[in-house]
């Protein structure tokens, strides 16, 4: 088994494309078209993947013609998979690129709904898991039917096996994982708002409240992204800050995806926080100079690796 593994309980095909212009009732043509692998811990894998890292392995539910389509497109980039059939076909999401105004559009389906032996099951997986994974990165939104405390159901099996669980997600299923405690989370701006029913002015502010959730062991970690205004690391101790980068995005699919999967990575690898934190921050950055869902290239991390400016407090 290896070091890392992403656990994607709601997984997609993403489809994208461009058009000129976005109006009702005409047909729309669109000038290009792209299938990538996506979902949560699905978009971790493939960055640790493209990044170096030889020891990760995707878990995620496969449904119908479209998660048959799902597991080749990850095959084809080399990610290791272990996949469970469910019922229902997995979804696809849709993303177009309206070029007369640079503006991005993201549909998101619901996906399929998952009776109780179908997500019973993949907890069963992940229980099973021989030898289990260091680090357990359980990222994305839930699908219907599977209750709100699944992932705090995977952090008691991983804590269990001694390993570290890694939470990316929202709402409901993110207060019921931290309120046992969790080893790292990463929110974003909307994610922390909802979690701690606040609303900071500032950078210092959002940073204040990341403190607060690992004061309250609710994590012993939290990765705070904040868009514009940069991201923070904050544990017990430490916090580090910096600001985001001149970049002009083309677009901000999977930018969440490529700070957590070069994190991962580098802690994975023993790199101290402080240096994991400035590859994060590139990685974040890199996914924004790409098209649709085609997430970081290694070559725009490594650049802008070295023009990171982190602060310490």
């Amino acid at each position: 088994m290896p070091d890392i593994a992403t656990v994607t309980i709601n997984p997609a095909v993403d489809v994208s494309t461009s058009v000129e212009r976005i109006v009702p009732v005409a047909k729309l043509r669109g000038t290009s078209q792209r299938r990538d692998p996506g979902g949560g811990g699905i978009n971790v894998a493939r960055v640790i993947k493209r990044l170096g890292g030889r020891g990760v392995r995707a878990i995620y539910p496969v449904g119908g013609a479209t998660g048959d389509l799902l597991r080749r497109l990850l095959d084809a980039e080399s990610v290791d998979s272990q996949t469970f059939q469910i019922a229902g076909e997995t979804r696809e999401d849709f993303f177009v690129h309206e070029q007369s105004t640079a503006l991005q559009y993201r549909f998101i389906l619901p996906g399929p709904t998952l009776v109780d032996r179908e997500w019973s099951k993949f907890l069963q997986l992940i229980a099973s898991l021989d030898p289990f994974p260091r680090f357990v990165v359980a990222s994305g939104s839930l699908p219907g039917g599977v209750p709100d405390d699944f992932y705090a159901r995977m952090a008691a099996i991983t804590k269990r096996c001694g390993s570290q669980i890694i939470l990316d997600t929202s709402g409901a299923a993110l207060a019921a994982a931290v309120a046992d405690g969790v080893d790292l989370i990463k929110p974003n701006l909307r994610e922390m708002r909802e979690l701690t029913g606040t609303e900071p002015r500032d950078a210092g502010e959002w940073v204040a409240a990341a403190r607060r959730i690992v004061e309250m062991r609710q994590a012993s970690i939290v990765a705070l992204t904040m868009g514009h205004l940069g991201a923070a690391l904050v544990t017990r101790d430490r916090t580090w800050r910096a600001k985001s980068l001149p970049i002009i995005p083309q677009s901000a699919v999977g930018a969440g995806d490529s700070f957590l999967g070069a994190l991962v990575l580098r802690l994975a690898s023993g790199t101290d926080l402080g240096a994991a934190f400035r590859y994060a921050m590139a990685a974040g950055a890199a996914a924004l100079l790409n098209p649709g869902t085609e997430l970081c290239r290694t070559a725009d991390v490594e650049r802008l690796a070295e023009q990171v400016v982190i602060e310490e407090t």
